[in-house]
């Protein structure tokens, strides 16, 4: 049984060790998207920090959202759930598909 003093201890790990806080970052933009940032920021009254923060969380949800399916497929190929085909079959199925909905 461990010593009634070790227990907080054992607590004291288990909780977060730092406060999140901001942090500053720099990035470096080509000098076009860097005007098409301050355009859009006097357009919007938004700061352009603003806007980049904006632009990160929705690219970051994206691109989490797009690992998360692919990652799914991958399991589901990797566990015979459902079948690969050709990419060339695919581009085929398509593009007849394409033809068939204007001759309609």
């Amino acid at each position: 049984m461990a010593h009634p003093a070790a227990l907080p201890l054992e607590i004291a790990l288990t909780v977060p060790q730092r406060v999140s806080k901001l942090t500053t970052m720099v990035v470096h933009l080509k000098p076009e998207t860097e005007s098409r940032l301050q355009e859009l920021a006097a357009t919007t009254g938004r700061a352009p920090d603003e806007l980049i923060e904006d632009a990160m969380i929705g690219y970051l949800a994206e691109l989490t959202q797009v690992r998360d399916m692919l990652d799914g497929r991958y399991d589901q190929i990797k566990s015979g759930r459902v079948q690969p085909i050709d990419g060339e079959k695919a581009f085929d199925q398509l593009r007849q598909k394409s033809q068939d909905r204007r001759r309609s």
